[in-house]
């Protein structure tokens, strides 16, 4: 690869340097901040030299390299104007709505696993009842029920926990907050349909229990508090005093103003949504179901996890989350198109593959990995999204319970007096997008791997590669986890199978060591991301979590450098597991042979659970 001409195609199509307001990079993309989207020709830069894919996220415009990019970004450092920040992202002119969005993703990301369980529960249990399985009087439905319910009930407390780690106070005096609006004599009290007050001032009869936006403010305000009361505070009196002040203040301020706020406003949105669809109708559905695809790769589907969450509290259903099913269904319709009409054998199995983990509510593969690149079926499949929704909207079809899985296994979510309805619409909204991708057609991927590989085994003045004769081998399993398939991981870099093919773990343990002996080719400078070349000549990525280049190498200790010989189970990197979590990272770790056109099998020797010191992976010529 010449990357000196890669870095000036994706410079002359990305808008000129003068367009780039910041450029990063992690372990297999270039991630650029743009001061004018609209100047990106991204068909033009995804058939640049060199580039596998783009991808949006947020504000960041995101190009997949693999694991050439350290020598592109060197070369669009080198070649532009363009300063080198330390690959650190300039902070910039702060925009308030990516904020907000922000925190409400930072917030609901760490618990979603605790009200996708919860929801799940509280479906099963719908169902019980229904077949009669269990009566509302029975000790177990009584047990059962406050599994499912308890989660929702006290998510304020959930709330505020994850809450005050991105806003960096404590997390125990914000879950005490939580903890006191929901404290049973006091919500008796406030139910009462007395007269409150507080040191002569009134406090307004509001309900906490599975709110959303009253917490958040009251554990925003906290932060400021808590800082404030902090530095005012003498040392020895800190740890005592801080807490205690923080409490006296942010709870009181929480009954009197900020809760009836948060509440008012939670239920004007409330009213708004049902205004849009009781008098929108069938065109509300079609909006919302025709763009959740769209809002999604935003990121901005997050800011509507509040409005649904008081709509099911408030009302009993909900809308909006309905219509993300339908949008899901028909981009997994248009993937399945793909795979019907395509000639080329291993992008009709991507695509089949991906359709499946579409429908069962994993999208982004599908979306990422089929239906943006090839760009009409993506369109089918907002197409397929719309027919739904405009389907859902026009028979009132509800959602009752909040899942965490917009596909077949949340169908729960909708069990009640609309069921039945919103089953048929799984198959209408697959259907219209399969159609409408089928019928737009699209233009077929080549087979290029020949092109790809000839070109990842070059030797130049720039590249000191060498053309290694591969030999079939086993992979012992870096980390102590649980083995996943790529499909698993909620990143269509990797499970689309565009950086190789491989498998995923989920760690048990915070270490990784040498799957082969070998050398090390590339660690990352934040730690998360090592590259190994075998002695028989696998190229292996193994990239810890998701997003984790953010961390900027927090909780990360390397143990190797670029060039290290390794021998099977030698420590390569130490990370601390909880920190990780704890900033709402998802830690499922890809391992990945990132040239795969070397072998002719790549297939799993042990599935589930497995340590260190076994054998995981085959590479067989």
């Amino acid at each position: 690869m010449d990357f000196n001409k890669t870095a000036k195609g994706i410079l002359d199509h990305i808008g000129g340097e003068e367009n780039v307001q910041n450029v990063i990079h992690c372990m297999t993309r270039l991630r650029f901040n743009l001061h004018d989207k609209s100047k990106v020709d991204r068909k033009k830069i995804e058939n640049v030299p060199g580039v596998m894919g783009t991808n949006v996220s947020g504000d960041q415009f995101q190009i997949i390299i693999g694991n050439d990019v350290p020598k592109v970004y060197n070369a669009i450092i080198g070649n532009s104007s363009i300063k080198n920040e330390g690959n650190k992202q300039k902070s910039g002119k702060k925009n308030v709505i990516n904020g907000i969005f922000d925190v409400i993703s930072g917030t609901f990301t760490p618990i979603l696993p605790a009200i996708a369980g919860a929801g799940m529960i509280k479906g099963l249990l719908a169902i019980a009842l229904t077949f009669g399985w269990l009566t509302a009087e029975s000790q177990s439905y009584i047990i059962l029920n406050a599994i499912g319910d308890g989660a929702f009930y006290f998510l304020p407390i959930l709330l505020a926990f994850s809450a005050a780690r991105k806003f960096g106070s404590n997390v125990y005096v914000a879950a005490s907050i939580g903890a006191a609006i929901l404290y049973p004599n006091l919500t008796a009290l406030l139910s009462s349909g007395e007269k409150v007050a507080f040191l002569g001032l009134p406090v307004t009869a509001v309900t906490y229990s599975s709110t959303v936006i009253p917490i958040l403010l009251a554990i925003w305000i906290a932060a400021y508090v808590e800082k404030w009361v902090d530095r005012i505070i003498p040392s020895m009196f800190k740890l005592i005093l801080v807490p205690t002040l923080t409490l006296l203040v942010v709870v009181p301020v929480t009954l009197i103003a900020v809760g009836p706020l948060g509440s008012f406003i939670g239920n004007w949105l409330s009213l708004g949504v049902g205004a849009l669809f009781e008098h929108g109708g069938i065109f509300a559905g079609l909006i919302l179901g025709g763009t959740w695809s769209l809002i999604i790769m935003t990121g901005m589907h997050y800011a509507f996890l509040p409005i649904a969450m008081n709509n099911i509290a408030t009302n009993g259903y909900d809308y909006i989350i309905a219509s993300m099913f339908m949008a899901n269904m028909g981009q997994a319709g248009a993937t399945f198109a793909v795979a019907l009409r395509s000639k080329n054998k291993s992008f009709k199995s991507l695509a089949m593959t991906t359709s499946m983990t579409a429908i069962m509510g994993i999208t982004e593969p599908a979306m990422y990995g089929v239906n943006m690149r090839l760009k009409k079926p993506f369109i089918g499949g907002l197409v397929g999204g719309a027919v739904g929704g405009a389907y859902y909207s026009a028979l009132g079809v509800k959602y009752y319970i909040l899942g965490g899985n917009a596909g077949l296994p949340g169908i729960t979510s909708f069990i009640g007096e609309t069921f039945v309805l919103a089953a048929l619409g799984f198959p209408i909204a697959f259907a219209a997008g399969a159609i409408a991708a089928y019928v737009m057609g699209f233009e077929d991927v080549e087979n290029n791997e020949e092109q790809a590989s000839t070109e990842s085994t070059d030797v130049n003045a720039d590249d000191t590669k060498t053309d290694l004769i591969v030999a079939a081998e086993k992979l012992y399993s870096p980390i102590k986890g649980e083995v996943k398939p790529l499909s698993a991981v909620n990143d269509a870099t990797f499970s689309s199978g565009i950086m190789g093919k491989g498998f995923a773990i989920v760690p048990e343990e915070g270490k990784v060591v040498s799957p082969v002996s070998g050398k090390i080719t590339t660690i990352f400078k934040t730690k998360h991301a090592i590259g190994i070349t075998s002695d028989n000549g696998a190229e292996i990525l193994i990239h810890v979590g998701l997003d984790t280049v953010k961390l900027e190498g927090k909780h990360f200790t390397a143990h190797v450098k670029d060039g290290d010989p390794v021998d099977v189970g030698d420590t390569l990197v130490t990370f601390d597991m909880d920190a990780i979590k704890a900033e709402g990272y998802d830690l499922i770790t890809p391992v990945i042979i990132t040239n795969p056109d070397r072998y002719q099998t790549i297939q799993p020797i042990k599935e589930g659970k497995v340590d260190t010191d076994e054998a995981f992976m085959a590479l067989l010529v």
